[in-house]
């Protein structure tokens, strides 16, 4: 004949306790490997005006060491004279990058949200304003002329009468040297949006 024991309640307590550890384990471990596996995606902006928002992907992207390009921009003739042009981008999971558009009437804010990934770092801002006789002004603004860490910035679309924003890019510089050994920024990533059709 045999003999059964009733378990008690500390018993029971223990046994679920060891029951959710092996699953929440066996989670952590499928978890893990789903991201570790993952394919890679280059941070985007988030862009708003006059009600549109619209997503920005990476314009040219890769590690500050200038290797490891994992986008570069769609078009060869985008890169042509920058930093980017000519340079190898990886073959397994290379990406090609464009500029986004999003129409920001005179008079209206550009609103750009920022991932982590820019606000963690040193970031540059570059405006491109068309004047009223067709020249071109440019205006750099680095990350310390906004709050610390600001996730999000505001773009005045006409700061002045004769001023009409066309374009800007977020840009992660790095210092470089060119073969006169002048130092100088240059991006390593860019994210580039028009605001105005030509």
């Amino acid at each position: 004949m045999s003999e059964r024991r009733k378990l008690s309640g500390r018993t029971i307590i223990a046994l679920l306790a060891v029951g959710a550890l092996v699953v929440g384990v066996a989670v952590g471990a499928v978890v893990f490997n789903a991201v570790r596996n993952a394919p890679w995606h280059a941070p985007e902006l988030t862009a708003y005006a006059h009600g549109t928002t619209v997503d920005v992907t990476p314009f040219a992207y890769c590690a500050v060491t200038m290797r490891d390009c994992r986008v570069l921009p769609q078009n060869p003739a985008d890169a042509a004279g920058s930093v980017f042009d000519g340079l190898p981008c990886k073959e397994s999971d290379c990406q090609k990058g464009r500029t986004a558009f999003l129409d920001v009437p005179p008079g209206y804010p550009l609103q750009v949200s920022l991932p982590s990934q820019i606000v963690d770092a040193p970031w540059l801002a570059t405006l491109v304003y068309l004047r009223e006789d067709g020249k071109l002004v440019v205006e750099e603004k680095w990350r310390d002329k906004y709050p610390e860490g600001a996730r999000a910035i505001t773009i005045d679309s006409r700061p002045l009468p004769e001023l009409r924003l066309i374009g800007i890019e977020i840009q992660l510089p790095i210092l470089a040297r060119d073969e006169m050994g002048r130092e100088g920024w240059v991006p390593h990533a860019a994210w580039s949006i028009s605001t105005a059709k030509a």
